[in-house]
């Protein structure tokens, strides 16, 4: 089982690096839009801009706020760290809206966080930090 679940957690980190890259692209993105709209000069161009804008920052903060909690968990995963079981069942629970790959992620996740086997890995864990 602790090969599945370092296997999950570099999962998770690679997925919330992707995360992070498509957040990038789409301050890349936005941000050329917002440039090419701005260098019109058109009069409506200044009612789009904001509209715009205000969608490119909502696109990107939802982004990376759901892409940093995966490498953190990831790399407690990784780490075998006790409080991680918990944070990998929320976050792929969450990963599971994303179709097709954070929905496999997520089948993945909680299959092995949710086993007998993977329970019995993290109880153990939990018994030698109190310890």
């Amino acid at each position: 089982m602790e090969t599945h679940v370092k296997v999950l957690g570099i999962l998770n980190i690679v997925s919330g690096v992707l995360g992070l890259c498509v957040a990038l692209l789409l301050i890349v993105i936005f941000g050329g839009v917002m440039g090419v709209i701005g260098a019109e000069g058109d009069p409506e161009a200044a009612i789009a801009m904001p509209i715009i804008g205000f969608t490119g920052v909502a696109l990107v903060v939802f982004v990376a706020a759901v892409s940093l909690p995966s490498i953190i968990i990831g790399y407690g995963l990784y780490q075998r760290r006790p409080w991680s079981r918990v944070a990998g069942i929320v976050i792929s629970i969450i990963s599971l809206i994303s179709v097709p790959f954070g929905t496999a992620l997520g089948i993945y996740g909680l299959w092995v966080l949710f086993s007998k086997d993977g329970q019995a890995f993290f109880d153990t864990l939990n018994v030698r930090s109190v310890t």
